[in-house]
């Protein structure tokens, strides 16, 4: 991998560029959201939970659209957001390295402007996919570059209706904010947690592990290892634990083969990022079930990575049986056999559970999901879709009874559960500015609807003169 620190400085003359391009377009638009305070603070126009990439690019996008009381708040560590550098395990992105991603529609923000301003066109053609750390390197950059501020080391505990047009968002560093809207930028899990299917807790937490976990891949050295799943994570996690030195690496697969066919970047298109909202709910399930259905196959890449390990074993048609703790091992039995491991890592994706949200406490029975309203046409039920929240055209939650919680309107779900009311632009990288654009838009109709008053008052009051009176000569 290339080391930053070594690299050409050629950063300076990107972001000049960069400067440039935003003042061509007069951005950020000048602030024009009347100030309010509480209890004699300033009241955030927005909060963003999250600094990740789609916290970033919310955040940028409603700056740019001239929204300045922007807090953008993350429990991580400066330079931790995000999965990039916790848990997150593949070597390279899955994305084409020529997306634009984030970069808002300004060629100067994006990654390839960023990699060819330090290594040159020549490094970036040469490169196969953006390396997973260079990916956060870039991250890291553009947070600065867009002059986003992010308060880390903050966690939420809690969002409550504050009245008047306000919500109170209670964290555990910052104290109190008051806030007209809130984004929850929080990512895959954003709206509950992994997911371990009930047969995991068979298992003390000594012998089992999340792929989201924070796991030390270099104490699995000499043990025997199994990993549940066949998707990109579980790739990932086996690739890991087998370069970490395990004596053993088996693989657990339901299917009796690997998907192959990726199915919805194959209909990849502008049509599909901003046509997917417009369909009617009976197309939005077809599409989204159908992916589910035939499943999304791990890269090629993160194969390969395992399997050249002559250590690494595949076991297709291997439902669990049963698992069991058994002279302080994990015994795993399959329909093929059982095994004794060491360590079983459960690659079993995530789910929408409140429960695990208590930031959301106040606002849990109240939020409309799909399950309450839509009725799947027979034979295509999917449990995973019916937890979808049913989400409002700028992302917002939905009441469950109309009239029950108004406030909810004020909370926007921009994280990845919104996929199937918006399609894929809240969670990963090829959309992601279109869904910060809309998101923005939203919140910023929003702002301005509910301060018409106000602003038909300036109106009013404004008079500064266009005409000093003396354009036409007097006779």
């Amino acid at each position: 991998m290339l080391d930053a620190a070594s690299a050409p400085t050629g950063l300076a003359a990107l972001e000049a560029r960069l400067r440039e391009d935003l003042l061509l377009l007069e951005w950020p638009a000048k602030p024009w959201v009347p100030p309010r305070e509480r209890d004699g603070r300033p009241v955030a126009d927005v909060v963003v939970i999250g600094a990740g990439m789609c916290g970033l690019v919310a955040a940028a996008a409603l700056r740019l659209l001239g929204v300045e009381r922007v807090r953008v708040l993350d429990r991580a560590p400066e330079g931790e957001e995000g999965p990039w550098v916790t848990f997150a395990r593949m070597e390279t992105l899955r994305s084409p390295k020529t997306l634009a991603g984030p970069a808002l529609g300004l060629p100067a923000l994006t990654f390839r402007a960023w990699f060819e301003a330090q290594w040159g066109r020549a490094a970036f053609d040469a490169m196969g996919k953006i390396p997973r750390v260079m990916w956060m390197d870039y991250l890291r950059w553009y947070r600065r570059a867009m002059g986003v501020a992010v308060e880390n080391g903050v966690a939420v505990t809690g969002i409550a209706d504050a009245g008047e047009g306000l919500l109170r968002v209670e964290t555990d560093r910052a104290g109190v904010i008051h806030a007209r809207r809130v984004v929850l930028a929080t990512g895959r899990d954003g709206l509950g947690g992994p997911h371990l299917p009930e047969v995991a807790f068979n298992l003390p937490p000594a012998l089992r592990a999340h792929s989201k976990d924070r796991i030390e891949f270099a104490s699995l050295k000499g043990k025997r290892v199994g990993v549940i799943g066949a998707g990109a994570s579980a790739f990932d996690n086996a690739g890991e634990a087998v370069e970490a030195g395990c004596a053993e690496l088996h693989m657990f697969v339901r299917r009796a083969a690997l998907p192959r066919v990726n199915a919805f970047t194959g209909i990849g298109s502008q049509g599909v990022v901003h046509g997917f909202h417009g369909l009617p709910d009976e197309w939005k399930w077809r599409f989204l079930d159908h992916v589910i259905r035939v499943q999304t196959p791990p890269p090629r890449e993160s194969v390969l990575r395992v399997s050249k390990h002559p250590n690494a074993r595949l076991h297709l048609s291997s439902p669990i049986v049963s698992l069991e703790q058994r002279g302080g091992v994990a015994v795993l039995t399959t329909p093929k056999g059982s095994f004794e491991l060491d360590l079983v890592i459960f690659a079993t994706g995530f789910r929408v559970d409140l429960a695990q949200r208590p930031e959301l406490a106040a606002f849990a029975p109240h939020i409309r999901f799909w399950r309450d309203r839509f009725i799947p046409p027979a034979g295509l039920e999917n449990g995973e879709l019916a937890d979808s929240p049913d989400l409002a055209p700028d992302f917002a939650f939905q009441e469950r009874t109309p009239g029950a919680c108004p406030a909810l309107s004020r909370i926007h779900c921009f994280n990845y559960p919104a996929t199937l009311s918006h399609g894929k632009l809240s969670g990963d990288i090829p959309a992601v500015s279109e869904g910060a654009w809309r998101l923005a838009q939203g919140i910023v109709r929003h702002l301005f609807t509910e301060d018409a008053a106000t602003h038909f008052a300036a109106l009013q009051a404004f008079d500064t003169p266009e005409l000093k009176g003396d354009e036409w000569p007097t006779t």
